[in-house]
């Protein structure tokens, strides 16, 4: 943005010039203006007279312009444009999601899956300074995505996330060890995975707690989320016949290997029973880690006496020209 500034504001104190000059001309004015009556001219056009006359009083208000303008010239104008640097420290994060086929359980709206896609979608929009990578996993477990800080290849891999890719089962663990192993030989200053499930670790050859200690040596935090209502839940199945049908089954989540995770990494364990609690915990991460944000002010100043400068010295050279043309004094 771009303001007028004055270097030397104490010029204007000369500006009190310009009433000293209009009073002084009243003041000639009078004292020099005598009638003065010639036999012959009576009937001239009296308006034609006090026109040029009225005209005349243009050339000091053309001189008082003149001494007003390089009033500010002195005072020495200057734009100034200020701006702002900004120096971010972005977060590397592991979105690390369990697409076991539990994870169609109903409670959540539409289940489980597309509810915990929907609310990591909001997630990575809400931070633009950061690098995500998706882990997801299920009897095993892969790499959706590598860390990357564009949030659009990241989103559209989280929207094509689906059951069936990968044998089912609840590798947790294995889960963690691969979201740890993409994000340890980050240089960023956090390294954060948000791990998220809703059953008990059955498979793989790595424990969850095991692969807590390892995220712990590499400098990694680990939020831990457990999916699930209390009690039961809807989850569609289907029948010897192929039909879908929708079946109650009883919620299980080791809370205490999760919680146990996020103590072993300095992280915090959640538990989601619905949408809203879902999103409520990932905006409680979005302030538990904030973005670094250092901004530094800079300011470049321009000289902006030449204009003035300028008009000052055409209204100079015009009140020259008035004088000693249109209002030429008869010697």
């Amino acid at each position: 943005m771009s303001n007028i500034e004055f270097t030397y504001p104490a010029f204007f104190y000369l500006l009190i010039l310009v009433p000293l000059m209009a009073a002084w001309y009243l003041w000639r004015g009078r004292k020099g203006t005598a009638p003065l009556r010639l036999s012959g001219f009576e009937n001239l056009d009296e308006r034609m007279g006090s026109a040029r006359v009225w005209l005349r009083h243009l050339l000091a208000l053309l001189r008082m312009t003149v001494v007003l303008l390089i009033v500010v010239v002195l005072a020495r104008p200057q734009s100034s444009n200020q701006w702002e640097q900004v120096t971010t420290e972005g977060i590397d994060i592991v979105m690390c999601m369990d697409v076991s086929g539990s994870m169609r359980a109903m409670d959540f709206k539409p289940n489980r899956l597309e509810a915990s896609k929907n609310v990591g979608i909001e997630f990575v929009n809400a931070r633009q300074n950061d690098r995500f990578g998706l882990v997801v996993f299920a009897g095993e477990s892969f790499t959706q995505c590598p860390m990357t800080t564009d949030r659009a290849v990241v989103i559209n891999f989280l929207k094509e996330i689906d059951f069936g890719v990968i044998e089912d089962g609840t590798a947790i663990g294995m889960g963690l060890a691969t979201a740890v192993n993409r994000i340890k030989e980050s240089r960023a200053k956090s390294k954060v995975i948000i791990l998220l499930t809703d059953g008990v670790n059955n498979r793989g050859d790595v424990g969850p707690v095991t692969a807590a200690e390892l995220a712990a040596g590499f400098g990694i935090r680990v939020y831990t989320i457990g999916v699930g209502s209390q009690g039961n839940a809807p989850i569609p199945l289907q029948d010897m016949f192929g039909r879908t049908v929708t079946q109650s089954m009883p919620v299980e989540i080791d809370e205490e290997v999760l919680r146990k995770i996020a103590e072993t990494t300095d992280g915090a364990y959640f538990r989601a029973i619905n949408n809203n609690k879902l999103r409520e915990i990932y905006q409680e991460i979005d302030q538990l880690e904030k973005t670094r944000l250092d901004v530094k002010q800079f300011s470049k100043k321009k000289e902006e006496y030449f204009p003035f400068l300028l008009a000052a010295m055409l209204i100079l050279l015009a009140e020259v020209f008035l004088r000693y043309t249109l209002f030429r004094t008869i010697p």
